[in-house]
């Protein structure tokens, strides 16, 4: 086992609404990755991703609010913190963050190199203009940005040169954790390549030492990270390799997610996407026992009830299920042979 770079303890965040409810987006969510290894984060929408990002940054601000848990980023707990310790030791030094749709964080009426100065000014206020770009111009032409990048406005930049430019400006500073949340769903296939190859970039050169990579798709979090990890409903409910997640998901809700994805192989053109049905339950109120349960064609009645702990294996793969991995894959196996898409009897639970 390598060093463990990021490592998060049982976090616990909210929402509050203007009417006093709390919505317990993050629930209780536990994960280390170490240095040099990237992990996936995959689930609907709603199910809590783009939450735990701006949680593992340790900087809140309403509506989300913190209540328990460790943050822990290479020996360094980063929970508690006032936010402007936060804000001058962490955000960009520790942890950066990507956001959705970051190609519009670009201010229209400023240069790149504005940012880049702002980024580093506000860690290091000693260094001169020259020194900044010097700096940066090194930087984005290792990671495969023309040194021009640095005096235009970004209405003068494509769609996938914004986002490469505000991963270059974001992590100039060579945090330890980069925080991707679906830093390539609205860009077309060439970028998205561009975007990918240019974050491993940022891994296999020393730049970043470990990257949470946030989307709804599966078989892309395939090419990109080590391991994969699913959520629902404020919760991890599966980890494992990239390989086992997609090609081997234990989980009912993992195996719904890759079974409701196109997949444009030879044989593959009458076969039915499976839908999941229903929808995730209110976090405002978040159901006792399992919270897929409700959507679920292999629950028995005990699903329903008691909390549902996750189970670690031999392997270091996890699962949140009353059943047992070799019970869910009997039945997977069984409907595979037999075509059957009948309800699951009541009986073989662990």
């Amino acid at each position: 086992m390598g060093k463990v770079i990021l490592e998060v303890k049982d976090l616990k965040t909210k929402y509050v609404t203007r009417f006093k409810e709390s919505v317990y987006a993050v629930d209780g969510v536990s994960l280390q990755i170490e240095e040099g290894k990237s992990l996936g984060v995959a689930g609907e929408s709603g199910c809590g991703k783009s939450t735990l990002a701006l949680s593992l940054m340790g900087y809140y601000f309403a509506p989300l609010h913190y209540i328990s848990g460790d943050i822990i980023i290479d020996g360094k707990n980063i929970s508690g913190m006032k936010p402007d310790e936060v804000r001058k030791n962490v955000l960009g030094r520790e942890v950066a963050y990507i956001p959705q749709a970051a190609m519009n964080a670009l201010n229209p009426t400023q240069k790149v190199i504005k940012f880049v100065e702002d980024v580093v000014r506000a860690h290091d206020k000693s260094m001169s203009k020259k020194d900044i770009y010097d700096m940066a111009v090194q930087r984005f032409e290792v990671l495969g940005l023309p040194k021009e990048v640095l005096s235009k406005y970004s209405v003068e930049l494509s769609g996938g040169m914004k986002q490469r430019t505000v991963i270059a400006i974001s992590t100039i500073k060579s945090p330890k954790v980069l925080i991707a949340d679906e830093p390539s769903s609205a860009l077309d296939v060439t970028s998205q390549k561009m975007v990918i190859k240019m974050m491993r970039e940022l891994m296999e050169k020393g730049y970043i030492k470990a990257m949470i990579f946030i989307t709804h798709e599966l078989p892309l979090l395939y090419n990109v990270t080590d391991d994969i990890m699913v959520m629902y409903a404020g919760q991890i409910i599966e980890r494992g390799t990239a390989h086992e997640m997609v090609f081997d998901p234990v989980h009912p809700y993992s195996k719904g997610l890759m079974g409701s994805i196109i997949v444009p192989e030879a044989g593959t053109r009458d076969v039915k996407l499976e839908a999941i049905p229903g929808t995730p339950p209110n976090l405002k109120k978040p159901p006792p026992g399992c919270r897929f349960a409700a959507r679920c064609k292999y629950k028995i009645p005990t699903c329903e009830h008691g909390e549902r702990s996750p189970r670690i294996f031999d392997n270091n793969r996890m699962h949140r299920c009353i059943h047992s991995v070799e019970y869910l894959q009997e039945r997977y196996k069984n409907e595979r042979e037999a075509g059957s898409k009948g309800k699951v009897s009541e009986t073989g639970a662990e």
